[in-house]
């Protein structure tokens, strides 16, 4: 009996160990797959930015789409000052609009794969652009807790910029109580905590070792033209 205890208890272990290891490499199947990156320029002083956080909450279950909201710093002048905001993705959204095609930033605003633009809160649209767009699959990307290896490809221009994201995905509501949306809670999901350029890449394989994130938050790399350009390939883990 008490061999046949132990037998089945190194059998349990067996299957639990390998039950870990299978998750471990679809998680790493995962962050290797084709993506397409949706961006959100967002504030939670719109009133027009709500369905567009719906949206991209629903976005962020789709396999195959890297879903990122970025609070923006210049509606926090009316009343509401967004908890998530920052500067520099106040800079980010900044940066595509000539490219892109327009006078200025406003919210909401998707950008797909750094390529083009929609109102976010208008589902029917960001959908047709998500198809238009496609994924992305080059470089190669090989994304772990600490390094990056990008494979070997083309950088237009010579160099592509290579960023690192922590984003938290999990919903979190806020609380507005002034400004336009006071007396809301406003739901957020894929909330972007940190972006942090680390250099360039040339077209040739490299190794990029990784800051540390925080824990609790996913972590994310893009590979971008410079000024705006873009999305090349995106890794997510």
């Amino acid at each position: 009996m008490g061999n046949q205890q132990n037998r089945f208890h190194v059998l349990a272990f067996a299957m639990s160990a390998a039950t870990v290891m299978l998750g471990a490499s679809a998680a790493y199947a995962d962050a290797l797959k084709p993506l397409t990156v949706v961006e959100l320029f967002t504030s939670q002083g719109c009133s027009s930015c709500p369905p567009a956080n719906a949206n991209l909450i629903e976005l962020s279950k789709r396999p195959g789409i890297l879903a990122l909201s970025f609070g923006v710093t210049y509606w926090d002048r009316l009343g509401w000052k967004d908890i998530f905001a920052k500067p520099e993705y106040t800079d980010r959204q900044e940066v595509y609009e000539t490219p892109l095609g327009r006078d200025g930033p406003f919210t909401p605003q998707m950008v797909v794969n750094g390529r083009a633009d929609v109102v976010g809160n208008r589902i029917s649209e960001v959908d047709q652009l998500i198809a238009a767009q496609g994924k992305l699959n080059s470089p190669s990307l090989d994304l772990n807790n600490r390094s990056l290896t990008i494979g070997e490809g083309t950088a237009p221009g010579g160099k592509a910029d290579i960023w690192f994201v922590t984003y938290n995905d999990h919903t979190v509501n806020v609380p507005v109580r002034s400004g336009e949306n006071s007396g809301h809670t406003l739901p957020h999901k894929n909330v972007v905590h940190s972006l942090t350029k680390l250099g360039s890449w040339d077209g040739k394989p490299e190794t990029v070792d990784l800051p540390a994130a925080k824990p609790g938050l996913r972590t994310a790399v893009l590979i971008q033209t410079p000024n705006g350009g873009p999305i090349l390939a995106a890794a997510t883990q």
